[in-house]
């Protein structure tokens, strides 16, 4: 057995930048930050920050794309993933988190409130008070539909 999972609680580094693919596919991808502070030897306080690459697809892409920006505070959970490519001769390396779930950790009236002065023409139709989000799970094909329990 073996296990590949991701926990974040951090912040958006950058505004998100979204693809539209095939159809209703999405891709966001941002950077994120996660800050550790601690006591060295002389008694100072330091603090520590790790940058992450973290992407989402799909459902997961539109909610980034209409409610994550730049200092947003997030928990991510997914999957550590590599990737690397070749530019001007040169191989490039990438470590990202592919995110599966998402929480938005902002308060809920924070939020209302910068999507109001993003927008004066704000008219609330529905609930935007949106805080988690996850990818669906995938369908069972594994072929018991005729099973009697």
């Amino acid at each position: 057995m073996s296990v590949n999972k991701v926990i974040l609680v951090g912040n958006v580094g950058n505004d998100p930048e979204v693809k539209h693919l095939d159809q209703d596919v999405k891709v966001a991808k941002f950077r994120m930050a996660t800050s550790e502070t601690y006591r060295a030897k002389n008694g100072e306080r330091v603090t520590s920050t790790e940058w992450h690459n973290i992407v989402l697809w799909r459902g997961l892409a539109g909610v980034v794309e209409q409610y994550v920006k730049k200092g947003s505070r997030l928990f991510i959970e997914g999957k550590l993933t590599h990737r690397q490519y070749e530019k001007d001769g040169e191989t490039k390396f990438f470590t990202e988190v592919v995110a599966n779930n998402m929480v938005m950790l902002d308060s809920k009236e924070q939020n209302r409130n910068e999507k109001e002065s993003q927008d004066e023409s704000y008219q609330s139709g529905g609930s935007n008070d949106f805080a988690a989000a996850s990818e669906p799970e995938p369908e069972d094909q594994g072929g018991d539909d005729d099973l009697p329990f």
